[in-house]
């Protein structure tokens, strides 16, 4: 059973252009169902029923998590992981010819409780973007980063792996190699092309090293960036700049988003330049800037 999870695993980052991290989590996931199944008898996936299916998710709705200090139920974004990955799985196994049908197309999805993005303020951004003196390859590094993550949106992932070949400053854009290996063009402006340029020009030849890759942003040893190492690079620009906020990952796109629509971008031109697939993933950023709207409207209106 095992075996056609790792069949499955290689489809879906190969051919289907999932993430690595994406990859993992089902690894992970479809792995925990295996051991269910196998405790239960069963030997093959062709065994498997939707009673099996139903019992296994009821098992681990149950189920309590230790967490630090506090023991909680499961949150119903792992259910709903748990949920998709079996649909995914078994779409596998239906189209492969593997099962005679798909048992789990019929497992409901919980809803999920859809929170709002944390955004950045104007004048947030205008700290965080200021520039540094006396200036280093480390400064200058860390500027580009952060202009072109505010100028273009760009996620975590597509920001540490960009390379110089992906620039076309002449043109005023960036191309980009996003989810699922979907190709998008995305502009740039002036302020994050003159901060990279100059990067380019002055920080990154004194980072170069033989075996350097031609990512556009290097580590002080040459090398690129890791996950989690250009994300504590950019926390600890934040809190240098006298910013006490907890930074996330995903703030400079969400802010990136909400001032576009907040100055009367429209929406589908957001979703074209984040990269989503689908506008409804886009719409979240309507709540925001309404809300935004709405705090303005009580804070000024004279009848609020």
């Amino acid at each position: 059973m095992q075996t056609l999870v790792e069949d499955f695993l290689q489809y879906i980052r190969h051919e289907r252009g999932r993430s690595e991290r994406t990859q993992r989590t089902y690894a992970a996931l479809l792995g925990k169902v295996v051991i269910w199944l196998e405790n239960l008898g069963l030997t093959n996936w062709t065994q498997v029923e939707l009673k099996h299916l139903t019992a296994y998710l009821l098992h681990e709705q149950s189920r309590m998590v230790d967490i630090p200090n506090v023991k909680r139920s499961l949150s119903s974004s792992t259910l709903y992981l748990e949920i998709a990955s079996l649909r995914s799985f078994f779409n596998y196994c239906e189209s492969e010819g593997l099962v005679e049908s798909n048992v789990a197309e019929n497992l409901s999805l919980p809803a999920r409780w859809e929170r709002l993005p944390k955004t950045l303020t104007h004048e947030e951004i205008t700290q965080l973007l200021e520039p540094f003196h006396p200036e280093t390859p480390h400064s200058l590094c860390d500027e580009a980063i952060l202009e072109l993550a505010y100028a273009s949106g760009l996620r975590l992932s597509e920001l540490r792996t960009i390379r110089l070949e992906q620039l076309n400053f002449e043109a005023g854009f960036v191309n980009i190699i996003g989810k699922g290996n979907k190709e998008r063009v995305v502009p740039v402006g002036s302020k994050a092309i003159n901060s990279i340029e100059r990067y380019l020009r002055v920080g990154r030849p004194k980072q170069v090293g033989p075996k350097s890759p031609g990512v556009v942003f290097l580590t002080s040893r040459g090398t690129a960036f890791g996950q989690s190492t250009l994300w504590l690079r950019i926390k600890q620009r934040a809190s240098k700049t006298g910013i006490s906020r907890n930074i996330t990952p995903h703030m400079l796109r969400h802010s990136f988003a909400t001032h576009l629509l907040e100055h009367g971008s429209d929406l589908r031109v957001i979703q074209e330049m984040l990269g989503h697939s689908s506008i409804s993933t886009t719409q979240v950023y309507t709540h925001v800037s309404g809300q935004r709207l709405r705090d303005v409207h009580r804070k000024f209106h004279p009848r609020s």
